[in-house]
């Protein structure tokens, strides 16, 4: 197979001990070792075509990496995987307010082609991360509450199936894999490029109101208040963390516990200034960083780390919130707790049904909690994983215990949790497309969906 593969790519084929072949699938995360039988780094869809026959042929899974970001089920010794970092076009189309991406380009790299034209995509709050894998997870981000999820903005994928076909799908044309492509993921096909929409906006006004961590209760309680009454424009979130004692940690943060308020509008800043008006009046802030910016900036909003690192996340979706819920996550966050706590508000046109339906999960939610053990060279501790643990089941009596998927990764996570990612008419109708289209669950190197035996490929 390695030979036959070799001659029908154009980019690297690699095996254990080839020079390269760790290098080719070094990521973000580095919590999740991986050791695939085979590597390809495809420079096109017809390299993607060519190792998912291969691999077929040869009983192999198929995983799939464009950043690294959020890996949780290895690509290990049965499996081939694709890296697809090389694919990395860009086309902005200004008269239709649209990008074709492909499947291993970054959001930022989206950024700077559209904002030269007053547009931009709907973003992460980490810009480093795969424009295409964050839209097939949904994708939450700073522009959302005014204009959804990514996924509800595609127009078109193109993906290449688990019988090698390549294929171009969109509302009409194999509506149950677009449907399923966007909130699914990957479990019915390689995407090898997107078309998905801009929206005009040339800056957005934010930033970040960063709080003594004693202070968290008064500010926790004016942030939920806020956002009841915030428009659509306005996107809130909060992380209560400890900041290293580095030097590029600014001086007033710098090896403190604090309250991170983070803070991104698409409209007026007056607008703004009176959603936030009573969380500066909550406390005093060590730190406020809320100005005008280009959007090429949203990414410095939530700062996420940019260099690699051993993460252990873990989150819930929650149906709503109310001073108990802040008392509880209280109870657990604090200046050693030894992960990350975030609380992002939905809301908006996150929870309002979008244009051509899609699988995207917990839509109507009113927040979502996202936790991370980090910075560890090793990743976390077992006793950080169990406290994490019992953090989330505390929260329980405002969740269903569902998630995100976006927001799922490592290693820890379960079939369960894929499950209670989704509601129960979502999750069949998922089973039932897998089923016709990966009976063999070759696209399995994920957060998968698992086909039920019985059905047979299209």
């Amino acid at each position: 197979m390695i030979e036959d593969l070799r001659r029908r790519v154009a980019g690297p084929v690699l095996q254990a001990g080839d020079d390269g072949y760790e290098d080719e699938f070094a990521g973000f995360d580095l919590a999740v070792r991986q050791h695939p039988a085979v590597v390809v780094g495809a420079t096109g869809a017809a390299d993607v075509v060519a190792a998912v026959r291969g691999a077929v042929a040869a009983g192999l899974a198929v995983g799939v990496q464009a950043t690294g970001h959020g890996i949780t089920v290895p690509a290990d010794g049965d499996a081939l995987l694709i890296t697809t970092r090389r694919m990395d076009g860009v086309r902005v189309d200004t008269d239709a307010h649209t990008a074709w991406i492909d499947a291993g380009v970054s959001w930022e790299r989206v950024l700077q082609e559209a904002a030269p034209h007053g547009l931009a995509p709907l973003v992460g709050s980490a810009p480093a991360v795969g424009a295409v894998s964050y839209t097939l997870g949904g994708g939450l981000g700073e522009l959302g509450r005014r204009w959804g999820f990514a996924a509800d903005r595609v127009r078109r994928l193109d993906v290449v199936t688990a019988d090698g076909v390549a294929r171009r799908v969109t509302a009409d044309d194999h509506p149950d894999l677009f449907w399923a492509l966007r909130g699914g993921g990957g479990n019915v096909g390689v995407v090898t490029g997107a078309e998905v929409d801009l929206v005009q906006l040339a800056g957005v006004y934010g930033g970040g109101l960063f709080f003594a961590g004693e202070d968290a209760g008064p500010v926790l309680t004016a942030l939920l208040a806020a956002g009841r009454d915030a428009p659509d424009e306005v996107t809130l979130s909060i992380a209560l963390m400890t900041f290293p004692d580095v030097p590029a940690v600014p001086g007033p943060l710098r090896g403190r516990w604090c309250a991170h308020v983070r803070v991104c509008s698409s409209g007026e800043p007056g607008r703004c200034e009176d959603v936030i008006a009573p969380l500066r009046a909550a406390a005093t802030p060590l730190l406020d960083t809320v100005r005008s910016m280009p959007v090429t900036d949203i990414g410095t909003i939530h700062n996420d780390p940019v260099t690699p690192l051993a993460t252990n996340s873990r989150s819930r979706a929650l149906h709503r919130l109310d001073e108990d819920a802040v008392a509880t996550i209280l109870r657990h966050a604090g200046p050693r707790t030894p992960f990350l706590v975030e609380l992002r508000l939905m809301g908006g046109a996150l929870a309002r049904p979008p244009a051509v339906a899609n699988a995207v999960g917990h839509r109507s939610a009113a927040a979502t909690v996202y936790t991370t053990a980090h910075p560890h060279p090793d990743g976390p501790t077992a006793s950080d994983t169990a406290a994490e643990q019992a953090f989330l089941d505390d929260l329980d009596a405002w969740s269903d215990g569902g998630a995100l998927v976006n927001f799922l990764a490592g290693a820890h996570v379960s079939g369960a949790d894929v499950r209670a990612a989704y509601d129960a008419e979502t999750w069949t109708r998922l089973v039932a497309i897998k089923s016709a289209w990966d009976p063999g669950n070759v696209f399995r190197i994920n957060h998968n969906v698992p086909p039920t035996p019985s059905r047979e490929s299209p």
